[in-house]
């Protein structure tokens, strides 16, 4: 597996190795040690989630509070995905920051996004599913969220221009200004 540090360089690009030939391919998608020697400390994984949606849903951008803040491993293996992160410590020199990645059935490229880090993506494909790690179980009243189009983070969506779908609650999500954020 190789493993690239972005520009935030707690969150990491992870390119598994494939192995592929006519009938198909293989590819180990995790190994906790490996994972953990990558990431620098141990992290234990107590939730799967998967997600299915269509071309042009943007779904984000998504984090957790402590005392149940979630680190994320995310990989599209159906379709195309544009994949966000976004540094919501306030403390951090890059607060508000942003880092993007498109990530494939084709790349099988995967992003882990640590705690303090908000995420999404938006589907590019006609359709994607989409499976997350999480090392947090969700807790509704540690939700924190940030609108996808917040001009001070600047997020540049590749849209192409078709107009996101989004859910309601990422309708009203705040801006980063007023939303809830680490320390």
């Amino acid at each position: 597996m190789k493993v690239t540090a972005t520009a935030l360089p707690e969150v990491l690009l992870i390119e598994p190795q494939v192995f592929g030939d006519a009938r198909g391919f293989f590819l180990e998608s995790w190994n906790e040690s490996r994972f953990n020697a990558a990431v620098g400390h141990d992290v234990r994984f107590v939730q799967d989630n998967h997600s299915r949606s269509a071309r042009g849903v943007l779904r984000g951008l998504h984090y957790q509070l402590a005392p149940h803040a979630q680190g994320k491993l995310v990989r599209c293996v159906s379709g195309v995905v544009f994949d966000v992160a976004v540094d919501m410590r306030r403390s951090s020199a890059r607060f508000g920051r942003w880092v993007g990645f498109e990530l494939s059935e084709e790349n099988q490229r995967q992003l882990w996004i640590p705690p303090g880090f908000a995420h999404g993506f938006v589907v590019l494909s006609d359709t994607a599913d989409f499976l997350y790690k999480t090392s947090g179980e969700y807790a509704p009243e540690c939700e924190g969220a940030v609108r996808w189009d917040d001009p001070t983070v600047g997020i540049e969506w590749p849209l192409g221009g078709m107009s996101p779908q989004l859910s309601a609650k990422d309708v009203a999500a705040p801006l980063l200004a007023a939303a809830r954020t680490f320390d």
